[in-house]
């Protein structure tokens, strides 16, 4: 490879480089004044044990080198929440043996429930979901046709599922189709494929506190 070759390449990863720790720099900041504004602590760290703590969760025990980081943390309208960027890593091989790691980032939102509740995960109706039906994971069906051609819904408990997925819930989520919602143990946890935008951060806050509202109350009380 000619000298000018080389200086050109180094000077794009050098300049890559710089752009995506100023990228960091500015969110990091952003975020941190949006957790001063709503009263909320923030921690820029990378967190493994937060990882390691919510991995009974789908979405978090994807791949390996999990941890979480800009987290924001504390209670919001009377709710113990959470609100952090998440990384983990796949690795993959070429027809040449060299091995490649692959970095993912995306946005997690989780609310701590007062009790503890079996698995549901309501997602998307998609390839994925019937790759998962194909094993053993069966999507429920509701009197809805339209949220159960939109949505898979997946629990060892229906009538829980059931519950959860009442009339006001199966019509916000109809309106809200690009949520994944996982309830596992006492957590309530939405996901997206990659980090938000800033500006989206407060709305699925609040999209977290309806989900949570729309939960029957008796639930939490232990009569049906």
């Amino acid at each position: 490879m000619e000298p000018l070759i080389i200086v050109g390449v180094i000077a794009v990863i050098a300049t890559v480089a710089v752009l995506s720790y100023l990228a960091a720099q500015k969110r990091r900041q952003a975020m941190m004044a949006l957790a001063a504004r709503l009263g909320l602590r923030f921690d820029p760290q990378k967190d493994w044990d937060l990882a390691k703590h919510y991995s009974f969760l789908n979405k978090l025990r994807a791949g390996s080198n999990r941890y979480a980081f800009n987290t924001l943390s504390g209670n919001y309208t009377e709710r113990d929440v959470m609100a952090f960027d998440y990384h983990y890593e796949t690795h993959s091989s070429d027809s040449k043996g060299n091995n490649e790691t692959h970095h993912h980032y995306f946005s997690c939102f989780l609310l701590h429930l007062p009790r503890s509740f079996p698995e549901l995960v309501i997602g998307r109706e998609g390839f994925f979901s019937k790759v998962a039906q194909a094993f053993g994971y069966d999507d429920i069906d509701f009197e809805s046709h339209e949220f159960s051609r939109k949505f898979c819904v997946r629990s060892p408990d229906k009538k829980f599922a059931y519950d959860v997925c009442n009339a006001r819930m199966i019509e916000y989520l109809l309106a809200n189709g690009d949520l994944t919602i996982e309830i596992d143990q006492d957590t309530l946890a939405i996901t997206f494929d990659s980090r938000l935008d800033l500006a989206k951060i407060e709305p699925n806050l609040n999209r977290l506190i309806t989900l949570r509202s729309l939960m029957p109350e008796y639930l939490f009380s232990g009569s049906p």
